[in-house]
């Protein structure tokens, strides 16, 4: 397991969160950062050593992010991007993946906060016998 993200961290990728999906206030959605997905992402980031590596250097590079004015970040954002290319695409597919899954954001869109089955769609009964020709064909393999 790798180095996982200390506080000052989690607050910058917060910042970084909110401003790659902001709360909106006409559906009442929170922002990814508002959400506490920097948790999220930090165990998710166990997996892929060189995502986090990407990452960390660009929370590095970001500084006092979280103390810029709204119209700054995205220049800030775009001007970090440059020197760590990896940065944004990396923190914006974590960001989508977690928040996308998050039961509130979920309940927000009217959604269920649960698997599709067994609850959820109907699946139509298969005719098997459909499958008598393939299985009285002899075999077409060789064992090598």
């Amino acid at each position: 397991m790798s180095q996982r993200f200390d506080h000052d961290q989690k607050k910058l990728l917060a910042a970084v969160l909110d401003e790659l999906i902001p709360p909106n206030q006409d559906t009442h959605l929170p922002g990814a950062g508002q959400l506490g997905l920097a948790d999220t992402i930090d165990e998710a980031l166990d997996g892929t050593p060189d995502m986090r590596a990407a990452i960390t250097q660009g929370l590095a590079a970001l500084g006092g992010f979280p103390e810029l004015s709204a119209p700054d970040r995205p220049g800030r954002l775009a001007e970090l991007a440059q020197g760590h290319p990896a940065f944004v695409p990396s923190v914006t597919f974590h960001a989508y993946a977690a928040y996308y899954h998050h039961p509130r954001v979920l309940a927000g869109l009217g959604m269920e906060a649960r698997p599709p089955f067994p609850d959820g769609y109907e699946v139509e009964s298969d005719d098997l016998t459909l499958l008598d020709a393939v299985r009285g064909r002899p075999k077409l393999y060789r064992v090598v």
